[in-house]
């Protein structure tokens, strides 16, 4: 282990304690030990890479391409069914929708039109299958803790055209942080002891799970790589045309930054590589710089593109050493750290890598209830498994959405509204307290509605609500 030379003798000592009580762990495979193991040494080492500010630069046109640049794609039919071909679409899924208070799978959440993420995800896919003739299949990466959920989820999809692989990402046990040992030792022989260690995991456990060959043998290049709840991550042939030409091994889908995405990592020009710049790496005195939207002007959307042989030949060569990202818990009252990596980071290990600055409209993700309210209402038609945008609304940004911790979770939020609200003209909307909606409700400019603490506020059916601040039905 390269890592291991850079170790004092004390840290030394614990990773070779920390190996022999992992070895023990009959739960993981040899590949997970020592991935593991890799990852702790790193570590230990201390190699997190501090950012020296002023060698910062502003990525050129060249390496952050703007989209409206990319070339048309060619109007043949056949061509465009052998770039397909070549494709595979992977989505990051091993996130749960507890923070909505859902059970399972976040992607199994119903989404519009009684349709859930992954069934918007399987009918697009469908559709470019049957158009072009081609066979794009889906991949689905799941944590132990989304694995057995989304195998039985996945079955109802046995007639479709397209063929779904799944695998499991790492899994990994919690660091108790006093003693420094793994917590399944310490009795803890259930999921709370373990952890999935973040998205960078996807280039290692493709490999480990056999499909990258698999994949490969079929004759695919590259991967769109995305997260299963952003619902604008879908498959786009002018950046596919343009990776596949000028022969980037990576491509980083990047937006311009609004105020509401102020702390997504950035794009930077680094010792004359591409990079991706988190806040964590920032140092404190530069973090308002940071979040400026001036001097950072766009943030990642974690829609990834990747070259299929290039992911082989880094992982292989055990090249691809994202910068550690350490994310302390505590399990029933023991203090515990879980080391995670992302994959946006990896862009710094491939060849030819690019970022794309790519409209708002691929970046649709669903994080809270306020999101649902904004694609479940008339903002939004769906279309062959698409979310699309109502031409109706001028105003290229979305409303923004406030809704109190009674809204928080999925059932709450929709037993308070009869009917979603139109909303093609609202700018913002701000709801606190015991707020219940009715049908037929068209909310317009700034709207804020308060209830009073202890007081049922209900919005009667059909009312317009345009400029106004509501704390009573007098204000109705």
């Amino acid at each position: 282990m390269a890592a291991a030379a850079t170790l004092s003798a004390s840290d030394a000592e614990k990773l070779s304690q920390l190996k022999s009580a992992v070895s023990g762990l009959s739960q993981i495979s040899e590949n997970e030990k020592n991935g593991f193991i890799n990852l702790v040494s790193r570590y230990l080492s201390g190699e997190a890479q501090h950012v020296e500010w002023s060698k910062i630069q502003t990525p050129t046109d060249e390496i952050v391409v703007p989209y409206d640049s990319l070339a048309p794609v060619p109007k043949d039919p056949a061509g465009t069914k052998s770039l397909l071909d070549k494709l595979v679409v992977l989505k990051l899924n091993g996130g749960l929708g507890t923070t909505m208070g859902c059970t399972g799978p976040k992607s199994v959440m119903e989404v519009r039109n009684g349709l859930t993420f992954l069934d918007l995800i399987v009918i697009q896919i469908e559709n470019l299958n049957s158009k072009y003739g081609c066979n794009v299949p889906l991949l689905l990466m799941n944590s132990f803790n989304s694995h057995d959920d989304t195998l039985k989820i996945v079955e109802k999809y046995a007639n479709s055209n397209i063929e779904i692989h799944t695998f499991n990402q790492s899994q990994y046990p919690r660091l108790v942080v006093e003693d420094f040992t793994p917590l399944p030792c310490k009795g803890q022989t259930g999921k709370d002891g373990w952890y999935p260690p973040g998205h960078g995991d996807v280039f290692p456990s493709l490999m480990n799970s056999g499909k990258l060959d698999a994949m490969l043998s079929q004759g695919k290049e590259y991967v769109f790589i995305a997260n299963s709840d952003n619902l604008g991550a879908i498959v786009d042939l002018k950046i596919l045309n343009h990776l596949m030409t000028n022969k980037n091994e990576y491509c980083m889908e990047v937006t311009p930054k609004t105020l509401a995405d102020v702390k997504g990592g950035t794009l930077i020009s680094y010792e004359g590589k591409v990079q991706l710049l988190e806040i964590a790496q920032v140092p404190d005195e530069h973090v308002n710089e940071f979040k400026s939207i001036e001097k950072f002007k766009i943030f990642n959307t974690n829609n990834l593109w990747v070259n299929l042989k290039a992911i082989k030949r880094l992982v292989e060569a055990e090249a691809l050493k994202m910068e550690i990202i350490p994310n302390p818990k505590e399990v029933d009252g023991i203090k515990v750290l879980q080391l995670e990596t992302a994959a946006g980071a990896a862009i710094k290990f491939f060849d030819n890598a690019i970022g794309i600055n790519v409209p708002r409209s691929r970046f649709l993700p669903v994080k809270a209830t306020s999101d649902l309210l904004l694609v479940q209402s008339d903002l939004y038609t769906l279309e062959d498994g698409f979310v699309i945008r109502n031409k109706a609304r001028t105003n290229p940004s979305n409303p923004s959405i406030e809704l109190g911790p009674e809204f928080k979770k999925v059932g709450n939020f929709l037993s308070r509204f009869k009917s979603i609200p139109s909303i093609i003209e609202l700018d913002s909307l701000k709801v606190s307290g015991d707020v219940w909606f009715g049908a037929g409700i068209t909310l317009k400019g700034k709207v804020t509605i308060a209830a009073k603490p202890g007081v049922k506020l209900e919005i009667p059916d059909g009312v317009v609500l345009e400029n106004k601040e509501i704390n009573g039905p007098e204000d109705l």
